[in-house]
């Protein structure tokens, strides 16, 4: 044991440190906020509640593929297909656990046509099980309510990557025909 070592554990100078941490704060006035009244601010690309993106027809955007279900680390979200005319998958049923979800992100990302987002919406409670099993008519709604007009698409504008002009070639790359060389 080293002189310094000695010396910290016969004068408990990590305590002292600790104790002396305590008085400075003991005297300032208590940070807390009242929640009903005082709510926190929430920052732009928070993950909150589940939304499934509309296009500008008022149409959803999810053409049934399975990615974000295949992404999803805790297996929460369900989708249920079936063929329609001219063998075009029709989504039947779209329907996510909320209270297995990690708010990961993956299934936003894992999207290749935008179709599902997290809304900054976090205040949200239920008495059972059955209020947090979103559905495909829940999730629209959630999307009118939360990603009306300029906020869906700054949403996916801002905060969610890759975008399709990360993928240009640069100058002596090997392209495949159809992909434009950066300048």
């Amino acid at each position: 044991m080293t002189a310094a070592k000695l010396i910290k554990t016969i004068f408990f100078v990590e305590i002292a440190k600790g104790m002396a941490l305590t008085l400075k704060t003991l005297f300032t006035p208590p940070v807390t906020r009242r929640y009903p009244l005082v709510k926190r601010p929430v920052k732009p690309g928070f993950r909150g509640l589940h939304a499934l993106a509309k296009n500008e027809e008022g149409r959803m955007k999810c053409v049934g593929c399975g990615l974000c279900g295949a992404y999803c680390p805790s297996k929460c979200i369900h989708i249920y297909t079936t063929e329609g005319e001219d063998h075009n998958k029709v989504v039947d049923r779209y329907e996510i656990e909320v209270l297995r979800c990690v708010y990961c992100g993956l299934c936003v990302e894992a999207c290749p046509f935008g179709a599902i987002s997290l809304s900054e919406h976090y205040e949200y409670a239920g008495c059972t099980r059955d209020e947090f099993y979103m559905t495909k008519e829940k999730l629209l709604e959630n999307w009118d309510k939360y990603f009306t007009g300029e906020k869906g698409e700054r949403y996916y504008r801002d905060f969610w990557q890759p975008k399709s002009e990360n993928f240009i070639a640069h100058e002596g790359q090997a392209m495949f025909k159809g992909v434009k060389n950066a300048k």
